[in-house]
């Protein structure tokens, strides 16, 4: 059987010498492709560009009277095209395979918004190394015969060639999620006003295969304060494996505050309106992009304008270097100033296009001090180091926060206390006060254990400067005093949380616990370089899958969370008329909904 293989192969190759010249073996791939306008007219003279796995140009061509451009003898390879012509939108697409004696067919679509690349069909070309007679010589021969056999779900069964992909449509892979009363929010309050809205929803869909567009939006009246609020997302980004893409959003919010009893709340500038609106409108570019092999960099930055009785800007830059050690573990280095940056703080994020609600119902902690407002801005350093050995996951950090304008939650039953410096609060029945500014560095490390199948365990703790009042009563009603009043004290903190999932139920549980000493308003730092932030005080979050309902497209979540349940970081303070009042960082709230993932 080896001798009659042999020698049917090399007569193929002697017989074929003399018609078969070094060009035509096909040992190398091609592209070709047709660059359109809109409207489907073939455009001459774009560029296009051919760039290797490194993004090195290859070679360039510009198109023919058609539109039409070829790439010839290319090594098998991935490689990657862009395509430039004046007065439209670049368009890029990467990994781009060319395999050898094939040819990749590229459509592209240039436009003034969204220009696209899409890889129509890859075919085999007519000639190669061994022609169609030799084909039928080797399936004849008795000793490759059964070498030569198809399977029964072999590709090539459709008279010899690869079936062609269709063009992908334009809207394909959607997908989204309703929520109604908005009960997981998955972040902590410290990063902001989270209203508790009545109706959220999420769509993602994909445009001719790599561009990606979601929109989301958030709305309804919050239940504790009976005020319409609403917020909407729209986010574009390109799915790509070899050419970073940045991933742009825009976000609008707006919230009515409530009405009080006379409007003594604040004074100055637009005191003579009946009930203040907050609208903000912020626009996000970030993208995440590889150095070395070990090295990678996430930045971004948000541009947001806050309106509410003045008009304010908020830019706030942010930034994570990844350096992985491979067996040693990974050191990270992060940087935000501003607003929050969702980014780098969400890091368990899931599938279920849940987290495009992230944030989106976050208004900006916008305070009052003497009557004028004020936005919290938080600039954070922060440098970690987290390792996994066996079952176990250690993790450090070490941190610098400078909080400018800092903006808590207070009680007060006398609602003349501090005019001009509280403001009604969006998530509660509270009210918001500026503490002014303040500067701490903190430290924590942490252990995680991976428990039976799919539950784990941590233990933290660390150290880190807590907002404290210096007195324990006030002498006036005066906002000013109970600002200096406050101070930061450097105290410990402790933790511990247990999550899982069930495995008959499905049911996903989290539970934590944070310790910090009596008379402090609690931790406030917003990890970037670790995968949780703990939240004050005693947590749950429950996620419980409901069976689906036979023809049902999708499928029903729902989702409880209670936060800080033994009210822990209330400090209470004495007014000078005898009341008290009450300072929280973290209120205690119960939220709840049902989801439906499609």
């Amino acid at each position: 059987m080896i001798r009659t293989t042999g020698v049917v192969f090399l007569a193929a190759l002697l017989g074929g010498t003399g018609n078969l010249s070094g060009a035509e073996l096909k040992l190398f791939g091609s592209i070709q492709g047709q660059v359109r306008n809109g409207a489907g007219v073939g455009q001459m003279g774009a560029s296009v560009f051919l760039m290797n796995r490194y993004e090195r140009i290859v070679q360039r061509v510009l198109t023919a009277p058609d539109g039409h451009f070829r790439f010839d003898a290319l090594t098998p390879d991935n490689y990657s095209i862009r395509v430039s012509l004046s007065t439209f939108v670049p368009a890029m697409r990467g990994n781009i395979p060319v395999r050898a004696g094939m040819e990749s067919f590229l459509n592209i679509q240039l436009a003034t918004l969204f220009s696209s690349i899409e890889l129509v069909y890859s075919n085999p070309t007519q000639t190669g190394i061994l022609s169609d007679e030799w084909k039928w010589t080797l399936r004849s021969s008795t000793a490759t015969r059964p070498v030569l056999r198809f399977s029964p779900n072999d590709p090539w069964l459709n008279g010899g060639s690869t079936p062609q992909t269709q063009p992908s449509s334009a809207f394909a892979a959607t997908s989204g999620v309703v929520r109604v009363s908005a009960g997981d929010q998955g972040m902590s309050s410290s990063l902001g006003s989270e209203a508790d809205l009545g109706t959220a929803f999420a769509l993602a869909t994909s445009l001719f295969g790599s561009n990606v567009v979601k929109f989301s939006g958030n709305f309804g009246y919050a239940p504790g304060t009976n005020t319409p609020t609403t917020g909407f997302r729209t986010s574009y980004s390109r799915h790509n494996d070899s050419v970073s893409s940045p991933n742009v959003e825009l976000t609008v919010r707006q919230a009515a505050l409530r009405q009080r009893a006379g409007q003594g709340f604040y004074s100055g500038q637009g005191a003579n309106q009946a009930t203040p609106t907050l609208r903000t409108m912020s626009v996000k570019v970030s993208e995440k992009t590889t150095i070395t092999d070990a090295i990678s960099l996430e930045y971004g930055a948000v541009l947001e304008s806050v309106v509410f009785i003045e008009h304010l800007n908020l830019f706030s830059p942010f930034a994570r270097l990844t350096y992985d050690l491979g067996s040693l573990g990974q050191v990270e280095a992060g940087f935000s100033s501003g607003a929050p940056a969702l980014d780098l703080i969400a890091h368990n994020r899931d599938d279920s296009g849940q987290e495009a609600l992230l944030g989106l119902a976050m208004f900006p902690r916008v305070s009052l001090n003497q009557g004028r407002a004020r936005v919290q801005r938080n600039e954070t350093f922060e440098l970690g180091y987290r390792r996994a050995a066996g079952s176990r996951t250690y993790a450090a950090s070490v941190y610098q926060d400078f909080i400018r304008d800092a903006a808590v939650t207070f009680d007060s039953p006398n609602n003349n206390f501090g005019d001009g410096d509280r403001l009604p609060d969006l998530a509660s029945r509270s009210s918001i006060f500026n503490m002014g500014n303040y500067k701490t560095i903190g430290y924590s490390g942490s252990v995680t254990q991976n428990l039976h199948r799919n539950w784990s365990a941590t233990l933290s703790a660390g150290a880190t400067g807590m907002m404290s009042p210096g007195v324990s009563s006030l002498e006036t009603n005066s906002g000013s005093e109970l600002r200096h009043s406050m101070r930061p004290v450097r105290k410990p903190w402790a933790s511990a949380r247990v999550m899982g999932q069930m495995p008959l139920s499905g049911t996903r549980l989290t539970a934590s616990y944070v310790w910090t000493p009596d008379g402090t308003l609690g931790p406030t730092h917003a990890y970037l370089t670790q995968t949780s932030s703990p939240q004050l005080g005693m947590n749950f979050q429950i996620r419980q899958p409901i069976p689906a309902v036979s023809g049902m497209p999708g499928r029903l979540e729902m989702t409880a969370e209670l936060r800080n349940l033994l009210a822990q970081g209330y400090v209470p303070i004495a007014s000078a008329d005898g009341s008290t009042l009450l300072l929280i960082q973290f209120p205690r709230s119960v939220r709840g909904g049902v989801s439906f993932i499609f």
